[in-house]
């Protein structure tokens, strides 16, 4: 490889949520920190001199967005996903959950619901709830150790007070990625019922070598005009710090009613290293970002091993995409309470709680393989010891 992702960096007090961030939220610094969702790898070095470079300026004022950015994002999507999107649909947001609870605000009206598939990411539900709006639990079944979209629920629960959908692809936390006939019958169902769709696809920079991300948009006319899309290289290329989300809305009726939000709460102002990170990322980064994918499937790989031969009372959901992993610790017979001191007191691991992630996570934890390979084995192995003394 051209790239060395088995070397570990120290990210101590570097102000990493990730690892400066376990005291606040464990209360102790003694763990292997396994639950935050960004990468401990570097970003590929195209980036790191386009921030270097523009920091050595010293001038750090109002910025533009030139048609070269816009072409980077153009050219990025339909390279990687074949979908020609235009410069016209594209807006940028301080991040992924803002742009959705601004898309909450306005597609729906207090009163409104929306529908979640959960087990998924916990802010969905604040964005909702916060807002004066109602979950709707489209609960994802969980079968012969996959998840499948429960439509049969889909259906049950749809009334007129349904309005948006939110989609999670690839999903997070069980590292689905959504297939071609799963996604034009979810549209298909979204169709018919006026609802739009808000398509959170952060993750699909990273997906596996076995699947192949759609951007539900990409499908049809009729479902990208009904659909808004989140991306961007936050997660691919590990810039969630500089909050690099980017919105794709071909409709223009939407699009006005985005615009209305957003600039009544004023945040589509523009960061200057976010620019220059996204277009040095799209323009230059694509080979350190396959090395990367490939070293996290060799990492998704290790991890499944070894859960499935030294963890019998463990199972684990094989990720698709994401570099995140859906672990089963029900076998333990343990409640979720009890579970997490044992994380924390037993594991020496810092995970992110499954319950969290509302319907279907009891039981589960989220943990992130994407850290240099004797990192993940030392994690493992920390979490087999713990179990073999039950």
């Amino acid at each position: 490889m051209k790239y060395n992702f088995d070397k570990v960096v120290d990210r101590w007090n570097t102000h990493s949520e990730k690892w400066d961030g376990m005291l606040e939220k464990y209360g102790t610094t003694d763990l292997l920190p396994m639950w935050e969702a960004d990468l401990d790898f570097p970003t590929a070095p195209c980036i790191q001199e386009a921030i270097v470079k523009r920091a050595e300026h010293g001038i750090y004022g109002y910025t533009l967005r030139e048609d070269s950015f816009f072409n980077s994002i153009i050219n990025w999507q339909e390279k990687r996903n074949n979908w020609k999107i235009k410069k016209e649909w594209i807006r940028n947001s301080t991040g992924t959950i803002p742009a959705v609870s601004v898309a909450v605000n306005a597609f729906t009206r207090p009163g409104d619901k929306v529908i979640i598939q959960d087990p998924v990411y916990y802010r969905f539900l604040d964005s909702i709830t916060f807002n004066g709006r109602h979950v709707v639990h489209n609960t994802m079944k969980y079968e012969n150790g996959q998840y499948h979209i429960d439509f049969d629920d889909l259906e049950k629960q749809v009334n007129s007070r349904v309005k948006m959908l939110i989609l999670c692809n690839p999903q997070n936390p069980v590292g689905k990625v959504f297939s071609k006939e799963e996604l034009i019958k979810l549209g298909e169902f979204c169709l018919r019922n006026n609802i739009i769709i808000i398509s959170d696809e952060v993750y699909s920079d990273i997906v596996f070598s076995d699947h192949k991300h759609i951007p539900i948009a990409s499908l049809s006319k009729e479902l990208e005009m009904c659909t808004v899309t989140l991306f961007g290289p936050g997660k691919g290329f590990n810039l969630s710090g500089l909050k690099p989300t980017i919105i794709a809305i071909a409709n223009p009726n939407l699009m006005e009613a985005y615009d209305f939000v957003s600039q009544g709460m004023q945040i589509l102002l523009k960061n200057t290293f976010s620019i220059e990170a996204i277009e040095a990322a799209y323009v230059g980064g694509e080979d350190w970002l396959d090395e990367c994918i490939k070293y996290l499937e060799g990492n998704r790989d290790f991890m499944v091993d070894f859960v499935k031969n030294k963890m019998p009372k463990v199972d684990i959901v094989k990720p698709e995409g994401t570099y995140i992993a859906w672990m089963d610790f029900n076998g333990l017979g343990m409640n979720d309470e009890e579970l997490e001191k044992f994380a924390v007191k037993e594991m020496k691991i810092g995970f992110k709680y499954g319950y969290t992630f509302g319907r279907g996570g009891e039981g589960f934890q989220r943990v992130n393989f994407g850290c240099p390979r004797a990192l993940l084995e030392e994690g493992l192995t920390r979490i087999e010891k713990a179990v073999k003394k039950l």
